[in-house]
């Protein structure tokens, strides 16, 4: 379903490092203003971009990127990982939707906001 999903950054060195040390992923493409990270090339990647318009990047208002983690444990260590690599908090790791989805949020670097998550 979902190749890759595209994020703008002010600043594609910090991006790129901040999430290939989230998740402990690899740059795959590089093409100097943007960059996929991911595991492999035919799983899921984020990429991460300078504005082609040269113009601000900018978060749009309840846009989100969601992250399926294996386990509660995992979802705990992305956001204690993620909040370690300079991100804010915007959730901490919690049940929720009558215990069907755990979840906690973060904001990137550049404001983005992600979700990592499990059901269950």
């Amino acid at each position: 379903m979902i190749g890759y999903s595209t994020i703008g950054v002010k600043d594609i060195d910090v991006a790129k490092k901040f999430y290939c040390d989230l998740f402990d992923a690899t740059v795959h493409v590089d093409i100097g203003r943007l960059a996929m990270i991911g595991k492999t090339m035919d799983a899921p990647m984020i990429a991460v971009c300078e504005p082609f318009n040269g113009e601000a990047p900018s978060c749009g208002n309840g846009a989100m990127i969601a992250f399926s983690a294996s386990s509660k444990d995992e979802v705990n260590a992305l956001h204690a990982k993620a909040l370690s690599l300079g991100a804010t908090d915007e959730g901490a790791p919690g049940q929720r939707i009558d215990d069907v989805f755990y979840g906690a949020y973060v904001r990137d670097l550049d404001g983005n906001k992600l979700a990592f998550y499990i059901f269950g």
